[in-house]
């Protein structure tokens, strides 16, 4: 799937995460912050790419501000931002179904 313009999903909530895409050139390019970075990075940055891949995004630029966010809240708000940045959130999405 291509970004085609900056979108956000997600808020600054506790056990929340906010998720930003914007349109890239290099590969995946993601910046991650976190309350709970020392305990959970590695799993947060896992989550992250595999939803990426699933999503065939290739080119991107993703930032992550998590708040102590459960996998799934990742997934979904990865999948959300990256459906916005496309122009699909209007079209008949089959929302949940390509997360795995």
């Amino acid at each position: 799937m291509e970004i085609l313009k900056p979108a956000t999903a997600g808020t600054l909530e506790s056990s929340d995460a906010q998720i930003t895409v914007e349109p890239g050139t290099n590969g995946i390019e993601l910046t991650m912050t976190s309350s709970v970075m020392n305990q959970y990075g590695r799993q947060i940055k896992a989550t992250v790419l595999e939803t990426l891949e699933r999503l065939e995004v290739k080119n991107a630029k993703v930032s992550v501000v998590d708040k102590g966010a459960l996998d799934c809240t990742l997934k979904a708000r990865v999948e959300c931002a990256v459906f916005r940045s496309a122009d699909m959130s209007e079209k008949n999405i089959p929302w949940g179904g390509i997360i795995k």
